[in-house]
């Protein structure tokens, strides 16, 4: 019987063990190698930012609801999106703009690599639980925001990198122009049910694109223009 296993038997849930083989069974194996990235998500409790009913699910590969209809990312789409957003460079960022909180998981993970983040949310009840799950975990370079992810944050602009987690049917320019030169921003671009997670990176003022993979994510918050995710 594995360890795991002997765990679940004796009625014990060890999160730390599992989290462990998450990372190596969900994420190594599938490609990613960025050591910031797999480090942050051995660190971050996941099963803290999921309804206590989906505890037992918090470290299978797979998205789980957080309520208002949305979701928080697989753990695989939460590590490629990352290792793509950071890039080669130094050990951390300096600033980060997350757009689309929902549960706050990718928030805590970019905060284990950038000094501030700063993450917007449109739906007030998932940015309240968000900001008092971060505030127990001891977050405290996270930045919370209840706004309109459309427009982004651009009272602390210019930033290092920029993720969006919700799928948005073109490159969201105005987030794009939060960007400083030299930084990268990582989106789920497209129309239909299924996306493409584009990078992009600036350069003179030039955003230089390139398409990762097809993806699915929950759409901008139509009505309240702004996405939910994370």
């Amino acid at each position: 019987m594995r360890e795991t296993d002997l765990s679940l038997y004796c009625g014990v849930t060890d999160f730390s063990l599992l989290r462990r083989e998450m990372v190596e069974r969900q994420v190594v194996r599938r490609g990613v190698r960025d050591p910031r990235v797999l480090a942050a998500l051995r660190k971050v409790p996941r099963h803290e930012f999921v309804p206590e009913d989906f505890r037992h699910h918090a470290y299978e590969d797979r998205p789980l609801p957080i309520g208002q209809g949305q979701t928080i990312s697989q753990p695989y789409m939460v590590a490629a999106m990352t290792e793509a957003l950071l890039g080669p460079g130094p050990v951390s960022v300096g600033s980060v703009l997350e757009v689309g909180t929902g549960s706050g998981y990718q928030a805590a993970v970019l905060a284990e690599l950038a000094a501030r983040v700063h993450t917007v949310e449109i739906v007030p009840e998932l940015s309240a639980r968000a900001r008092r799950t971060l505030a127990r975990l001891g977050y405290r370079n996270v930045r919370l925001h209840t706004a309109n992810g459309r427009v982004g944050w651009p009272v602390s602009a210019p930033y290092d990198r920029v993720m969006v987690t919700a799928g948005a049917e073109t490159m969201p320019y105005r987030l794009v122009e939060q960007l400083g030169d030299g930084g990268r921003i990582v989106v789920p671009v497209g129309r239909g049910p299924t996306q493409s997670l584009v990078l992009g990176v600036k350069r003179g003022g030039r955003l230089v694109q390139r398409r990762l993979f097809d993806c699915v994510f929950v759409p901008f918050v139509r009505g309240r223009e702004g996405p939910a995710g994370g």
